[in-house]
């Protein structure tokens, strides 16, 4: 056992020399006792360095090889992270550069799509009838060669009895239209009503009598009404302008007259009794005759009412117009043309 003259600690490890706390010589508890007469030798005691052992919780020191130098730290070289960005900026100007080129293409080709698109002559808009069952809704389908038409050219007269399929047909997002029998057939879809227009522009109806022969094939007809178009052209903004001479068919039967023009139906002659027109299943003769603006209304032979054209829709064709869900037949349609735009037709 080994004792800290200074601090008194002992120790009972023999290997220590010097006291852990405040680093004195440790002298031996069992050492020689003394002896009075022994020469007393005052020389100091050996000189070592205490080197402190590690706390449990230290991390220990790694050691250096003998004769090696701790090497200083240096920053890593910069050429090839340099390198590396600069690949990748030239990979993102190369992405860039195919995305913008392939953009490009893609612009130019539905561009070049839709120049040659020819599409299909659809247009809706709000009917305001003035019956119980209106027509919320409409599609009109007619031919881009109607929007151009030449009176010089044009035939003094021209009849269609429909054995001949010249008119467009199809299904439409608004309804149907078909030829069977040698008759022209067309059925809208609910609440919705159909316009077809002639395919030249030979039925052109300025200073004209025109007329056509329709019936419903159920009996009762469209609560919105069917019936002839005059005046049927395209507007510059693309939207079906005309008048239209429309019949109601059922217990009590009605006519009306009708404009179209900027997407929209406006009434110009209300809902109006008449006994000039046959109800059911049977033909009536619809009929409208052009001279300058004045617009006159036929049913059956019979005159009804006349309007002025006071849009000037003058140079536009015949057409044909259904609602609703009833299936209406067409036939022997014939346009006249006056040869004096000046005088008016007499009423009859």
């Amino acid at each position: 056992m080994k004792r800290c003259p200074s601090c008194k600690r002992t120790y009972t490890d023999t290997s220590l020399n010097f006291c852990l706390e405040d680093g004195s010589p440790l002298v031996s508890e069992f050492s020689t006792p003394f002896d009075p007469h022994a020469t007393v030798r005052d020389e100091p005691p050996v000189t070592e360095i205490y080197r402190q052992q590690p706390m449990l919780n230290q991390v220990p020191e790694i050691s250096q090889p003998t004769g090696a130098q701790t090497p200083q730290w240096k920053p890593a070289p910069q050429s090839q992270k340099k390198s590396s960005a600069i690949w990748w900026l030239v990979g993102g100007v190369a992405v860039v550069g195919i995305l913008g080129v392939g953009m490009i293409l893609m612009i130019l080709a539905v561009s070049k799509y839709s120049a040659n698109l020819n599409p299909e002559n659809v247009n809706t808009t709000v009917a305001n009838n003035n019956r119980t069952v209106s027509a919320n809704r409409n599609a009109n389908v007619s031919s881009n060669s109607n929007t151009n038409t030449n009176t010089q050219s044009e035939p003094v007269s021209i009849t269609d009895d429909f054995s001949e399929e010249k008119w467009r047909t199809g299904n439409f997002q608004y309804g149907d239209i078909w030829y069977k029998d040698g008759e022209y057939h067309m059925r809208s879809k609910e609440k919705t009503y159909l316009l077809m227009y002639a395919p030249l522009s030979d039925y052109s109806t300025e200073n004209a009598t025109v007329r056509v022969t329709t019936r419903c094939v159920d009996g009762i007809g469209p609560s919105s009404g069917y019936g002839l178009i005059v005046h049927g052209q395209k507007s510059s903004s693309n939207q079906l302008q005309d008048y239209a001479l429309l019949i109601y068919t059922g217990d009590q039967p009605q006519f009306q007259v009708v404009m179209h023009k900027g997407g929209q139906q406006t009434t110009l002659l209300p809902w109006t009794k008449s006994t000039v027109i046959r109800s059911g299943t049977s033909p009536n003769q619809l009929e409208v005759r052009t001279q300058g603006t004045q617009l006159l209304f036929y049913i059956n032979g019979r005159y009804l009412n006349r309007i002025t054209d006071t849009e000037n829709f003058k140079r536009g064709v015949a057409g044909l117009y259904a609602s609703e869900t009833s299936e209406v037949v067409f036939d022997d349609l014939e346009i006249k043309r006056s040869l004096d735009g000046d005088k008016s037709p007499t009423a009859q």
